[in-house]
Parts: C-alpha cells; sequence; structure tokens
C-alpha cells in the first residue's frame, strides 16, 4: 500500500429503515400497558444483514436492494434475556423516545437528542472494552397514536464526521467491481476464504448478550498462508508484529453495491482514528459470502500543521473527526434518514387500513379501559374483570343495560338466559333489540341479545340459551314430560352457574329469583340482584356461601351478608296470578332501569377490584349529622374513603337503593337470615341432600319452605303474642268500664 496512488473521495450507503407492523403492534401494547405517560427511553435491538441483488431480467443490468436496518416485534428489548435474531443477522443497538403527543413530538429539540447520541458514542467508542456496539447506534423518535393506529417517527443513525474526509485508493487493479473495490479473491484464495467464512459463522455463533463483535472484526495472513480474526479493540496486539499491508479490518456490509460501502463503515473507520491512531487500513466489505466480499484501501489525508480549526479535541490531542459548532470537545455527526420524498422530516405508518378490524377492535375496546392505569386509577386489575364469566338471568330491559355497561368494562364472557320473545313493545326500552326483532312471533330473546352483542363488539363470546326457570308457587305438572323437562332445566342452569363466575339476577318476578339464589348459595358464587319499581330501584349483592359464615374483623365478628329473600318472611309464591295488565307488565320511568343495571355493573366491578373478593364489608352506614341532604350517597365517593375501605374503586355497599322521584339513593346493610327461605343452611341442606325431589317440593308444596327454615314456627309464636297482647287489651277496657260506672271519673 503506496502514499502515492489515486485516491477517490469515500461514499458510503445511508440506512432505511424497515420496520414490521408488528413492531407497531408491540410498542402500542408497551406504551398502553406499560409505559403509559412515560417518556423514559426504551432500548432497541435492531438487526441488519449483508444485502442482496439481483439482476434485471430487460436490461440484464444489476438492481442493488438498498442497505435496511429491520426492526420485528422482538425488538423492543425489555430485557437482555429477550434479545433475538433473524438467522444470519448482526444487530444494532438503539433506543426509542417515545412522546405523549403530536405536539411534543413536533417540537421536541431533535437536533439536541441526536447530539447527544453522537457524544455517547464518542465516549464509548474511546473507553469501551467492547466497542462494537456503539459502532450502529440508533434513535427512533416516536409518537403513537392510538386511536387512529398511526405512528409518527424519525430514525437518526449518527455517525461521526471525519476531518479530513476517508478516501478510497484507486490502483486499476479492479477484477470487475470498479477501480477502487476489489473483489476479495484478489487478496485471498480460495481456501483461505472458505477459512474467513467459518471463522465468521463461528463469530456470530460466540457473540455474547449485548455485543455486536460478529458484525466488526480484524483479518490478519500469517507467513504460513493461515487467515486470522480478532475483536477490533485488539487492534494493537493482533497486529503488532504483522505488516501494515497485511493488516485488515472487516465488516458485515449490507449495502450490495461493491462500489459503495454501508453506513457501519463510517464509524469502525472513526474508531480506528480516535482510538489507534489509523489514518491508513485496508478494508473488508464482507458480503453474502467470500466470493462477493470486496476490499478496498481507505486512507484519511493528515492535517495540516497548525490547521486545527473544526476539529474535535481530546483533552490536548486534535483527532481526525469534525467538531460540533462552537463546542470542540463534542463531535459533529450526520444521520438523519429521510423520508420517502427525500427530505429530512418525520414518516407515518398509517396500520389502521391494514389490521383486521375485529383485531382492532380488540384494541380499541380496552384502550379506554387502560388509559384508566396511566394517572387516575394505576392499581386497577382489568384483566380480572375482563376474565370474569358473566351469567345473566334475564334478558329484558335490566339485561339489556347490563350487557353493555359489562362489555364496556371489557368483559369477554357473557351468557343469557331468558324464556320469552322480542315483543314490539320491546326494542324502545331494551338496546339489544330492533323492529326486526319483533316480526314473525319474535325471535327468542336470549339468543338475539347474544347476536346483538356480537354484532356490536365481535371479539365478545356472547351466548344465548332459552330456558325456563322452575319456582315456588308454580308447581310442576306431575306427567313425566313436565318433570323431565323441570330436571333438564334445573341441571342446565346448575351447569351455567357452575360455570361462570357472577350472577346477574334481572328477571320479571320475585319468584323465578329463588332458585339461583339457592344455588349460588350452595357454591358461593357472586351474585348480583337488580329489581324495579315505577321510580325506585334495589340494587344489592348477595353475601358469599353458607359454608363461609360469618368473618372475623378486628377482633369482631361480622356475619355474612344477606340475600334478596333474608327480609321475607313468607316463601315466595305465584306473584303474577289474578294481577291486572298493568300489575303484570314493567311499568317503570324509562330512565330507571339503565341506572339500576350501571349501578349493577359497577358494584360487580367494586368486589372483583376489592381485596376480599365476595367477602368484601359494606361501608358503614352515614350518621344523620354526616349523611348531608338527599337521602345521602352512604359514602365511598373520595379517595380517602376509597383507601380506607380496601378497594381500589372505593366502598362496596350490600344494597343501594334509589329513588328516582327525589333523584336520591341510599346505601342499606342487611345480614344474613338464619330463616331465609333461599339462602339458610337448612335450604341448601337440604336441596343437598334431596335433589330434585327436594325442589320439586319446593316449587308445588305450600308451606313447604316455611316448614323447611322454621317460619312457619315463628309465625306461630307471633301470632299467639298477637292474641295474648288482644286479651290483655280487652281485660282492661272492661275495668275501664266498670270503673267509670262506680263514678271514680275518667283517666284523663
Amino acid at each position: 500500500m503506496t502514499d502515492s496512488s489515486q485516491a477517490k473521495l469515500l461514499q458510503y450507503a445511508t440506512l432505511s429503515s424497515s420496520i414490521n407492523p408488528s413492531f407497531w403492534h408491540s410498542f402500542a401494547e408497551l406504551k398502553i400497558n406499560t409505559l403509559q405517560l412515560s417518556d423514559a427511553p426504551v432500548p432497541l435491538l435492531a438487526s441488519y444483514s449483508t444485502a442482496r441483488s439481483t439482476q434485471d431480467r430487460s436490461s440484464g443490468e444489476m438492481v442493488y436492494l438498498p442497505p435496511t436496518l429491520n426492526l420485528e416485534a422482538s425488538s423492543v428489548l425489555l430485557d437482555q434475556a429477550s434479545a433475538s435474531l433473524p438467522r444470519g443477522a448482526v444487530p444494532a443497538f438503539g433506543h426509542l423516545r417515545n412522546f405523549n403527543t403530536v405536539d411534543e413530538f413536533k417540537s421536541a429539540d431533535k437536533q439536541a437528542i441526536f447530539n447527544e447520541l453522537a457524544s455517547e458514542i464518542h465516549s464509548h467508542l474511546l473507553q469501551d472494552q467492547d466497542p462494537t456496539p456503539f459502532l450502529l447506534r440508533f434513535v427512533l423518535l416516536a409518537f403513537a397514536d392510538l386511536k387512529k393506529y398511526k405512528f409518527f417517527h424519525w430514525f437518526a443513525f449518527p455517525a461521526l464526521v471525519a476531518k479530513p474526509a476517508w478516501e478510497v485508493e484507486v490502483d486499476g487493479a479492479g477484477a470487475g467491481t470498479g477501480a477502487e473495490w476489489k473483489a476479495a479473491s484478489t487478496v485471498w484464495d480460495a481456501e483461505q476464504l472458505d477459512k474467513l467464512e467459518r471463522l465468521v459463522e463461528e463469530r456470530r455463533e460466540a457473540q455474547v448478550t449485548g455485543s455486536a463483535s460478529a458484525a466488526f472484526w480484524l483479518v490478519k495472513t500469517q507467513a504460513d498462508g493461515s487467515v486470522e480474526t480478532a475483536d477490533i479493540a485488539s487492534y494493537d496486539n493482533f497486529f503488532r508484529d504483522t505488516p501494515e499491508e497485511q493488516r485488515t479490518v472487516a465488516f458485515v456490509d449490507p449495502s450490495a453495491n461493491p462500489s459503495t460501502p454501508g453506513w457501519p463503515l463510517r464509524n469502525l473507520l472513526a474508531f480506528l482514528a480516535l482510538r489507534f491512531r489509523v489514518s491508513k487500513v485496508r478494508v473488508l466489505c464482507w458480503k453474502e459470502d467470500g466470493s462477493r466480499s470486496v476490499v478496498g484501501v481507505v486512507r484519511q489525508a493528515s492535517t495540516a500543521a497548525g490547521a486545527t480549526e473544526g476539529l474535535l479535541k481530546n483533552g490536548d490531542d486534535v483527532v481526525g473527526l469534525a467538531a460540533l459548532a462552537g463546542d470542540v470537545t463534542r463531535p459533529s455527526a450526520v444521520g438523519w434518514e429521510r423520508n420517502a420524498q427525500g427530505k429530512l422530516a418525520p414518516k407515518v405508518a398509517d396500520l389502521g387500513p391494514l389490521m383486521d378490524p375485529a383485531r382492532l377492535a380488540d384494541q380499541a375496546v380496552d384502550l379506554n379501559l387502560k388509559l384508566m392505569r396511566w394517572r387516575i386509577m394505576p392499581d386497577i386489575n382489568l384483566e380480572v374483570v375482563q376474565n370474569t364469566k358473566c351469567l345473566l338471568l334475564g334478558a329484558g330491559t335490566l339485561g339489556c343495560y347490563v350487557a353493555r355497561a359489562l362489555l364496556g368494562w371489557g368483559v369477554r364472557n357473557i351468557t343469557f338466559v331468558d324464556s320469552s320473545t322480542v315483543s314490539f313493545s320491546n326494542p324502545v326500552r331494551q338496546p339489544l333489540f330492533e323492529f326486526a326483532d319483533c316480526l314473525e312471533g319474535g325471535k327468542p330473546k336470549a339468543e338475539c341479545a347474544a347476536a346483538a352483542l356480537r354484532k356490536i363488539y365481535p371479539g365478545v363470546n356472547a351466548k344465548g340459551l332459552k330456558l325456563s326457570i322452575p319456582m315456588p308457587g308454580h308447581p310442576v305438572p306431575p306427567t313425566p314430560d313436565a318433570r323431565a323437562q323441570a330436571k333438564k332445566d334445573i341441571s342446565t342452569l346448575e351447569a351455567l352457574i357452575d360455570s361462570h363466575d357472577a350472577v346477574f339476577l334481572l328477571m320479571d318476578s320475585r319468584e323465578s329469583r329463588w332458585l339461583p339464589t339457592m344455588l349460588c348459595a350452595a357454591k358461593n358464587k357472586i351474585v348480583l340482584n337488580a329489581a324495579l319499581g315505577f321510580d325506585t330501584y334495589l340494587v344489592m349483592r348477595h353475601g358469599a356461601g353458607v359454608e363461609q359464615g360469618s368473618v372475623a374483623e378486628g377482633g369482631v365478628e361480622r356475619k355474612r351478608l344477606g340475600c334478596y329473600f333474608c327480609n321475607d318472611i313468607v316463601a315466595p309464591a305465584d306473584s303474577l296470578r289474578d294481577r291486572t295488565l298493568d300489575q303484570m307488565c314493567t311499568v317503570t320511568r324509562p330512565g330507571l332501569a339503565p341506572i339500576a343495571a350501571a349501578s349493577a355493573v359497577e358494584l360487580l366491578v367494586s368486589v372483583l377490584q376489592h381485596k376480599e373478593g365476595i367477602h368484601a364489608a359494606p361501608p358503614p352506614l352515614p350518621t344523620s349529622s354526616s349523611s348531608g341532604g338527599g337521602g345521602g350517597g352512604g359514602g365511598g365517593g373520595n379517595n380517602s374513603a376509597a383507601a380506607s375501605s380496601g378497594g381500589v374503586l372505593g366502598a362496596v355497599p350490600h344494597q343501594i337503593r334509589g329513588f328516582l322521584s327525589a333523584f336520591s339513593s341510599m346505601l342499606i346493610v342487611g345480614p344474613a337470615y338464619d330463616r331465609c327461605t333461599a339462602c339458610s343452611s337448612a335450604v341448601v341442606q337440604a336441596y343437598r341432600e334431596g335433589g330434585d325431589q327436594m325442589l320439586f317440593d319446593a316449587f308445588g308444596e305450600e308451606g313447604y319452605l316455611e316448614k323447611l327454615t322454621g317460619l312457619d314456627k315463628l309465625k306461630a309464636e307471633t301470632d299467639g303474642l298477637l292474641d295474648e297482647e288482644l286479651d290483655w287489651d280487652e281485660e282492661d277496657e272492661e275495668e275501664g268500664e266498670g270503673e267509670k260506672e262506680d263514678g271514680d271519673g275518667e283517666l284523663l
């Protein structure tokens, strides 16, 4: 290598980013679930490999594919252990700077970010034992519009600017690849190139996590013709006894053009000049294999004595790198990526049209919920809500509104149970039905409601089942077919309750709620009950199963919460017999059902978010001095109440009674009644022992449940006390009349 040869300015093939849509999907999930409002840098692992070329069939000319830096879903490097690369690729390390608004993205001091990374590269090239991770470093500035799935981004690959610029020698000895770059076969024979290929592959296999040693290495040829490689940081030691013409630095070249080496060479040459004061060296641009690789001699002219203006200073030393204007201690760099129009400006990746609409709906449904975690409610557990399987007994007005509210909370599994069909009066009050559903006798409500949910959100697992729930006061006919059908209905209901986590009681009649209430008490299921009057409503949660008993709290025993029937002193009976039309139909103010349904769903979510779940204690009832006006809210309406309640969302009341006429509500707490006809241990035990026969007795035998629970004895005792009181009253009246007749006067 002689200095008298001619030289040509060394030019480099710039890198372009190639971002797989899966990367943006991964970034979106990271933004929503982890980063949230944080703008901390996120480490990235990109990859590149030797580029390919192809021959144009019509013109016969070679077409060189552009060098690219590739990002996949796995490029978001949350931990080094998760790092993975495509086969044959080498790593490039960088980081993502995430902005929370598009205005922040536009107004960010991008040049300051770029210069900061350039200074970091310079520092590591000077000091690190393994500088290879910083020979090709990048930064990705990005803003994600997660509602429209647009990703604004701008890549930068900082390369330190050499001053004077590097040149490649031209000696006319090219082998068909250009005068300045020659085929590697002009330097090494076939055997040596085969050996070199094996060594390159070994370097790939031996490369440790966090290093890019397989992308940059040293090559020398021994006197006996053998070829050796080494890490670039050992330049002085490796080449100590090696003639200058035998010293070669090599890199994996992402450029397919044999006359234009790839971008990684820029910082490799800067490293050699900084660390080892190299001003001339042979470069091996490693392509797909040894036969396609090229070599050339590059050099940097020496700086004239005293001509140090604009050069970088390391202490008192001046090196062949350009410095930032106004700061000779910081390097100047280039490397912003251009957009499709060739301008220095950001790019936009619009993935909305490319995404599966169902997948897009999935992500959009969860977006607003996950935004709660960013600032308002960071501790909320959305997954437990999403995975809760909800059984809705009743697909009428309450059932429709409850289902829509559950969808809003991201619940994915909803099952409707109803025995009726859609009538013409339903669509205006029940939002899951429309006029067409009423035609030809009406569609089954449960199946129609489930189909409507799937139309609203295809990702929901919504099912509908037409089922008649046997009820007390409605005897099962003694025919074999009727009893067989009743047994089948009971078995189906039991299986449904077993396979769901929460049960909503949303039926029209009181007695239809008895069987699911009793079954849920036996199986310790969460039960939400909603019932409507004309302008009043009740929303309540049932207590835990009978085996759960009382709960000790602070040394004080806390009784199990009651169910819908715990305040009754008679068993449920046929409530529809001898009723007029206005008594049989649901006559309520139209706005009442949405309020009650929303309260029921919010109560379920509050239970799920409470640390004690179904055992969550209700808030203490407000006193007259603290309740305020309008019936009060029962506490739980502020952050301090939420913190003290043990629930992420605040208090978890037992019963909410609402009064639309006064636009108020009140909270009530009622313990479980030991003689309850639905949830008492006597009823549950009788069901477990008697099975279907016990249920048939409860449905058809008048007074059966009262006898089973002891309510009949309580009634007899109460009647006896009343009789005694009446007897005493009669005796008092007789005595008073006698005294008046004797002339003793009247007690005023």
